[in-house]
């Protein structure tokens, strides 16, 4: 349910009024079933809410809500306002979802936004969903994909500073987040996905001219080792015609380097409809691609669009061996 003070209570009850979500999943909040009747009442939902202990429990039928009720957010809360109480929830929210997935009871998890100031207010030092999922999966390295109209955008690094980012960057690392950028749009259905890697400098580095070698010293060793196993991977290329060209169908993934490299093109094209998917984790998951949006919280105004795009996605990536068992979309 993310961060009960944000937006994340509303999307979720204005998703769920979707009927034809119900056509291709089973969905399940993992939350606070009272924040949900308030939320609920904000948006003017109609729907019921369904309190439940358990996944199978669950009617999941359009017209009702199915919450697994934690009861972690105080009845008193205000919207849009910094709770350390609701990064605890936030955080336990997460932890019940990831311990349901590796026990196979759901298939894929999509998450809700959570504040970062609120988690680390209550002892949790993650800077977000990402980093959470990794530890309590035992996961040691992941990547954070964006998924857009037209785009898809796998990040070498993400939530740290420029130089760090950079400092950070190196041939190995280029080439796992290749290979698992390309092991989730293969799970999408593209067989031979075609690969675009970001430079690091304006025009790549312009053969050396910016930078300090960057591009062939950190970014070209893995593309050409990347190649070498027969993928079609290209570049070090210039980002700022590399995104125009993947929305026009030369691309199925851009490998970004940082976390403004990738974010910024697929916001400024896909704001209330992006998709964030975590690659790399032993289970599936699925995110709205904004924040707890704290200055309308409350309000009835958050946009669902992008949740029920992520839910979509978890729906589409789940994995294919349930896909036939109605009792497993869950």
């Amino acid at each position: 349910m993310g961060d009960a003070a944000g937006v994340g209570p509303e999307v979720i009850m204005k998703a769920l009024a979707h009927r034809e979500l119900y056509a291709i999943a089973r969905p399940l909040v993992i939350g606070d079933a009272r924040r949900l009747v308030r939320a609920g009442a904000i948006v003017g939902s109609r729907l019921a809410l369904r309190a439940i202990a358990q996944p199978g429990e669950a009617a999941c039928e359009p017209g009702a809500v199915d919450c697994i009720d934690l009861g972690l957010v105080p009845p008193d809360a205000p919207f849009g306002a910094l709770s350390t109480a609701c990064g605890e929830a936030a955080y336990r929210f997460v932890e019940r979802a990831v311990a349901l997935a590796l026990a196979g009871e759901v298939d894929a998890i999509c998450t809700a936004p959570l504040n970062k100031e609120a988690l680390n207010a209550a002892g949790h030092r993650f800077p977000g969903h990402t980093e959470i999922l990794a530890q309590l999966t035992g996961t040691p390295e992941v990547s954070l994909m964006l998924i857009a109209p037209g785009l898809r955008v796998i990040h070498v690094t993400t939530h740290m500073g420029l130089l760090d980012a950079i400092e950070r960057i190196d041939a190995p690392l280029v080439e796992r987040t290749i290979a698992r950028g390309r092991d989730l749009v293969r799970r999408a259905g593209v067989a031979d996905p075609r690969i675009a890697v970001c430079g690091i400098n304006p025009h790549a580095g312009e053969a050396g001219l910016f930078g300090r070698g960057e591009e062939a010293t950190k970014i070209a060793p893995a593309i050409r080792a990347c190649v070498a196993r027969g993928w079609k991977v290209e570049g070090p290329l210039p980002a700022d015609t590399l995104f125009h060209r993947a929305r026009k169908g030369e691309f199925d993934l851009i490998v970004a380097m940082y976390h403004d490299q990738g974010h910024a093109p697929v916001k400024a094209v896909a704001f209330d409809t992006g998709v964030n998917v975590t690659a790399g984790l032993p289970v599936l998951r699925t995110s709205v691609d904004h924040g707890t949006a704290f200055d309308i919280a409350g309000t009835g105004r958050a946009d669902e669009r992008s949740m029920v795009e992520a839910l979509r996605q978890a729906a589409a990536l789940a994995p294919r061996a349930h896909r036939s068992s109605p009792d497993a979309h869950r």
